[in-house]
């Protein structure tokens, strides 16, 4: 049954190396604006964990402690058993860590491949390099056809796909994406969110913030719900969606 309380990050019989991120007592505040309030909770290797909430309640500002571009003022972050606490974002990247910011964050005057190649930086296996282009372009048969269009001038579903697909060519195990479907049709989102279950279907672990709730639940595992800078409620997707208080906030009823 559904427990309306805070969570702790205790889910069941499992393996230390199961965790593959923990996130303890959590605070981080953008000057007198507490911004976290301690939270916790753990992402699992293999699972797609969604983070849902109203705007500000914090989702954002955690992936961005996680990628370490914002600092931490009490509490840990522990990634495959280091706490990431004192390492620099570039190094949080080669770690295993990618990150799909909101907004994409692509060049826009740069091409298509030109973008992806950038997120090669660190890779020095040439054939692993080339096999990530290919799966890349496997996912996002558009990204192939526009390879050589400057990325500016893509549409935003086309820019949301390079985005994810330069996260993928950083070779990483954990993703971060943050609000994948925004401004984005319908039809479009739905594209995305399926190359995003593929994606995970063939090892990439996944943490999503995503206004859209019920798309987010859809695709997830499991699900924290935040409001302002707590965790509020936790529990498997489906858990959430029979929730009446998420329904409610969440889901139009």
């Amino acid at each position: 049954m559904m427990d309306d309380r805070p969570p702790t990050t205790d889910h069941g019989p499992q393996t230390a190396n199961d965790v593959v991120l923990s996130v303890q007592d959590l605070h981080v505040s953008y000057g007198v604006i507490r911004a976290l309030r301690g939270i916790s909770f753990e992402v699992r290797r293999g699972e797609i964990v969604t983070l849902i909430g109203a705007n500000g309640a914090g989702k954002s500002t955690t992936l961005r402690a996680i990628s370490r571009l914002v600092p931490i003022q009490q509490g840990s972050i522990i990634f495959e058993g280091v706490d990431l606490r004192a390492v620099p974002p570039h190094e949080v990247t080669a770690m295993g860590i990618s990150h799909v910011p909101e907004g994409r964050g692509i060049f826009a005057n740069l091409t298509v491949q030109e973008n992806l190649k950038l997120a090669t930086w660190g890779r020095k296996d040439p054939k692993e390099i080339q096999r990530a282009y290919e799966r890349i372009f496997s996912l996002f048969p558009r990204l192939a056809e526009r390879r050589n269009q400057l990325a500016g001038t893509l549409s935003g579903g086309e820019q949301q796909m390079l985005a994810v697909g330069r996260a993928l060519m950083r070779g990483g195990r954990l993703m971060l994406l943050d609000e994948p479907s925004m401004g984005l049709a319908p039809v479009l989102v739905r594209e995305i969110f399926d190359v995003l279950r593929e994606i995970n279907a063939t090892g990439t672990t996944i943490l999503l913030v995503e206004q859209n709730a019920r798309q987010a639940l859809k695709l997830a595992h499991r699900g924290y719900v935040l409001e302002t800078g707590t965790i509020a409620l936790a529990g498997t997707s489906q858990e959430l969606m029979d929730n009446p208080r998420v329904k409610e906030a969440y889901l139009g009823g």
